[in-house]
């Protein structure tokens, strides 16, 4: 089933959920005619094409509703009627407008795609893959030369067949599917993707002797007033108006096809994000069916830029998916729990990561990480331990939130950690939060006092005292302070502390105490 708020979000300017319902999720679409008593079943997004007054939609969105279909989806000056939204409401069915402007055969069939293939049926059409490589040979065909489609990062879609030339930018394209780095400098400079953001319109650009590139025609695609990717052709010369202008037509083609393949990208990553949370939480079933042969870690991947991580979690999962496939994961396995990040790798029981450790490994994560911090990286990750089956994936979750939060705090070995090495400062976490949260009075509130009303540093003086177990220096060094200075703050400490500084469970209460008004002050 695909949640439908999800499919929603994944069409973006073209579906608005107006009404939702409670646990709404499809995995089918029925077109719906009311007077052949076609209304779909439980599953089924009803698709109200012809419906176009608030008598209609009411009545549609009331019929289905009393056949169990979770949704309907209505042009949107009828979905916002008010009594076509009473009668979602009354029934409990969610109730998705489609845009003024969008044409129904489009979405319809975008919509048909993204269901079909996130739900692992063929479907009746070719992939949208497929038809791309047809439209880039059928191009071909047109311009008399080689065709290549890019998206707007310079990812290579499809190309022709034709393959008359031995362009080095071309060839070195196709067989790393993506622009090399050189060239899109080369491409940059001269304004190239400037122009494709900036108009639909379709442009020629010299070779040039020094160029690392052939002459090409682009066409640029536009949907919406948004540059989704590029056509290039392989030419010696600008095509003639009519090829031009045919070109163009193309792209128009092309656009819904990118259209297709970016949704259908975006629902299936959330898909499977919430197939991987639901595993992580222990709601899973039938994980065996895409879950890689463990053991596993689940990591906490996150940042010690407190900025970053108040980011929204989809947009750091976005952050996080980008860094590993650019080391070679190409599906991460990501998602969110409790507005966290999270991955799951495997644990393949090796020991320091080598350049040689298989991606999506813990030894590689380890790797990925340590780069990015030598870097200047604020990205980190905290893993729990291995999990043998996926019923121990809970218990890994929950250590693994347990690290995450040491390293945010900046008390954990990092940049990237597993539990079994972030033991102590868990311990210390826990029990300063524990503490944190009664209410106790301790010799430490006269601390915290005489430091708001003299602006003093009392408290850090006791805590790095008892850290070094009353090494004057040592304490001082901590502190960044001379020796004599710490002196004169522990005779003043002694004077006001209502404590035992020779006890040493007295001792050992204070900093804990302390600990816990240092993770008061994190928070």
């Amino acid at each position: 089933m695909i949640v439908l708020a999800d499919l929603v979000r994944s069409l973006a300017g073209l579906l608005e959920l107006v009404v939702p319902a409670k646990d709404a999720a499809i995995d089918d679409l029925t077109l719906a005619e009311p007077g052949r008593d076609v209304l779909g079943i439980p599953g089924d997004l009803t698709v109200g094409v012809g419906v176009d007054s608030a008598v209609d939609g009411a009545r549609l969105v009331t019929a289905a509703g009393r056949r169990g279909v979770p949704a309907v989806l209505l042009r949107a000056g009828v979905a916002h009627l008010p009594e076509v939204r009473a009668a979602a409401t009354d029934h409990g069915v969610a109730l998705v407008a489609l845009a003024e402007n969008a044409s129904w055969a489009h979405v319809i069939w975008l919509l048909r795609g993204l269901v079909d293939r996130t739900l692992g049926q063929q479907g009746p059409r070719a992939s949208a893959s497929e038809e791309l490589y047809a439209i880039a040979d059928a191009a071909a065909q047109l311009v008399g030369g080689p065709i290549t489609i890019e998206d707007a990062h310079s990812r290579v879609l499809a190309y022709s067949s034709r393959q008359d030339s031995t362009d080095p930018a071309r060839v070195s394209t196709i067989v790393g599917r993506r622009v090399p780095d050189s060239v899109r400098r080369h491409l940059r400079a001269r304004g190239v993707f400037r122009r494709m953001v900036a108009s639909p319109a379709s442009f020629f650009v010299d070779g040039g002797p020094d160029s690392p590139v052939g002459p090409r025609h682009v066409v640029p695609v536009h949907a919406g007033g948004e540059w989704l990717g590029s056509i290039w052709a392989l030419v010696p010369h600008e095509p003639d108006p009519a090829t031009v202008a045919e070109l163009e037509r193309t792209a128009a083609v092309v656009a819904l096809h990118l259209l297709q393949l970016r949704s259908q990208a975006d629902l299936s990553r959330r898909v499977a994000q919430d197939r991987l949370r639901a595993v992580l939480t222990g709601d899973g079933a039938d994980v065996e069916a895409w879950l890689p042969q463990g053991p596993w870690r689940v990591v906490a991947l996150t940042s010690t830029d407190a900025r970053e991580e108040a980011q929204e979690v989809g947009r750091r999962l976005d952050q996080w998916e980008a860094v590993l496939r650019r080391q070679s994961w190409p599906e991460p396995r990501l998602t969110s729990v409790a507005d966290r990040a999270f991955a799951l790798v495997r644990d393949d029981g090796a020991g320091r990561p080598t350049q040689k450790s298989p991606a999506g490994t813990w030894p590689w994560l380890l790797r990925v990480v340590d780069a990015l911090a030598q870097q200047g990286s604020n990205l980190v990750a905290g893993a729990g331990a291995p999990a043998l089956t996926p019923s121990d994936l809970p218990r890994s979750l929950a250590q693994a939130q347990a690290v995450g939060r040491v390293l945010r705090a900046g008390t954990a070995p990092g940049p990237a950690c597993i539990v079994e090495q972030a033991w102590a400062p868990i311990t210390l976490d826990r029990i300063g939060r524990t503490i944190g949260e009664g209410i106790l009075p301790t010799p430490v509130d006269t601390l915290v006092a005489l430091d708001q009303q003299e602006g003093t540093s009392h408290a850090a003086t006791l805590a790095a005292w008892l850290d070094h177990r009353g090494s004057t220096s040592d304490a001082a060094d901590a502190l960044g302070i001379h020796p004599n200075t710490l002196r004169h703050r522990m005779g003043r400490i002694v004077e006001v502390l209502d404590a035992n500084l020779d006890d040493a469970d007295e001792r050992l209460a204070l900093r804990v105490q302390l600990l816990a008004l240092s993770a008061a002050d994190r928070r």
